[in-house]
């Protein structure tokens, strides 16, 4: 058993992961693939959802098949770091859907956001209309990704 997960036994990890794999998978052929009854699996599914080891279950979309297919990562230094500044930058980032991931981090930059846009004319809009207004933006750097080497949502569980 991982020391990070103590909660958690051989099965518990395995399920997990197959469910990493395939969100969909029916109960019974999840119990036949950690060799328990699919009750004891539904109890431990349960469990896992209940303790917020499983958050949820989502469809993955094509974005670029959705008009979303330009990637971008910004960089954003807020003029100021005080409490208040960081609280109304994190409300103002959640409403606007075509920023999925927004992360506080350390260095030479206060926030990471991962965007996707049609194409840089839609980035550029999105930059003038919604970027530079958010509270406390100071300055920014954006990322345009040329090519998506890997794109998981998949933990490495040791099983």
């Amino acid at each position: 058993m991982d020391a990070s997960t103590p909660d958690l036994d051989r099965i518990d990890l395995r399920l997990l992961q197959v469910l990493q794999a395939d969100g969909r998978i029916s109960n019974l052929k999840l119990a036949e693939a950690v060799s328990l009854s699919p009750t004891a699996v539904l109890a431990r599914v349960q469990r896992l959802t209940r303790d917020g080891y499983i958050l949820g279950y989502e469809a993955r979309l094509d974005p670029a098949k959705l008009g979303a297919g330009m990637l971008v990562f910004v960089e954003v230094l807020l003029d100021r770091t005080t409490p208040n500044v960081f609280e109304a930058f994190k409300a103002a980032v959640q409403v606007h859907p075509q920023i999925l991931e927004c992360h506080m981090v350390a260095g030479g930059f206060d926030y990471l956001l991962k965007t996707r846009m049609a194409d840089m004319h839609a980035y550029r809009d999105f930059a003038g209309t919604v970027l530079w207004q958010l509270p406390g933006v100071r300055e920014t750097r954006t990322y345009a990704v040329m090519e998506e080497v890997k794109n998981t949502t998949h933990l490495a569980l040791r099983v």
